[in-house]
């Protein structure tokens, strides 16, 4: 909500949007949430870091740690730089894929009481791949545009890379997780496994 109130909801075009460096309150009230965004990648870090000290192996894979990692210190260095514009766009979406993700994990942590309504994991995961190719299809304006006047390229290209980078590596998570079935139900994983056998008895 904040970053559509700071510019996205009112003079951003959602195409070429260069950062605004003015003192204009709605400029710095996105600065203010570009910096609360990096917080909050930061205190995902530190979730990462508490995970593997504790040794919680089946909560940290490759995508998990690399995620975690590169993304509190790429912002820090974007916010530096470019604090705004069409760059803070995947920022939007990530925050409001964010609010859903610790909805279900909220759901989780009450116990097998609220295990009836936390069906919808697979579709996390989808809503996940979603996030990069719409971040994707909207940074990918800029190499379309015959001007553009957007003041550092380079977050483009870096935004651009990310999104290619967490698509592959999420749509591999999907195919192991789903696909192969390794975080399907148990129930489903069961009846698979009978499904086969049965299969190779005929």
């Amino acid at each position: 909500v904040q970053f559509l109130m700071s510019g996205w909801l009112s003079t951003y075009t959602w195409r070429c949007d260069p950062v605004d460096f003015s003192n204009n309150p709605e400029a710095l009230r996105m600065v203010r949430v570009a910096w609360l965004f990096m917080l909050s990648k930061v205190i995902e870090l530190m979730d990462t870091v508490i995970f593997i000290l504790r040794k919680k192996d089946g909560q940290v894979t490759f995508l998990h740690v690399f995620h975690h990692s590169v993304l509190p210190w790429s912002w820090w260095w974007g916010i530096k730089i470019a604090p705004g514009g069409m760059g803070s766009f995947h920022a939007m979406i990530n925050s409001s894929v964010h609010v859903v993700m610790y909805l279900y994990y909220g759901l989780s942590a009450l116990g097998p009481v609220a295990q009836p309504y936390l069906w919808w994991k697979k579709h996390m995961t989808a809503i996940q791949l979603i996030q990069f190719v719409l971040v994707s299809l909207h940074i990918s304006q800029y190499y379309f545009m015959p001007s553009c006047n957007y003041q550092y390229p380079i977050i483009i290209h870096l935004i651009w890379m990310y999104g290619t980078i967490f698509f592959i590596l999420f749509s591999n998570f999907w195919y192991h997780s789903y696909t192969k079935g390794k975080r399907l139900p148990r129930a489903v994983q069961q009846n698979g496994a009978a499904a086969s056998m049965k299969v190779k008895a005929n």
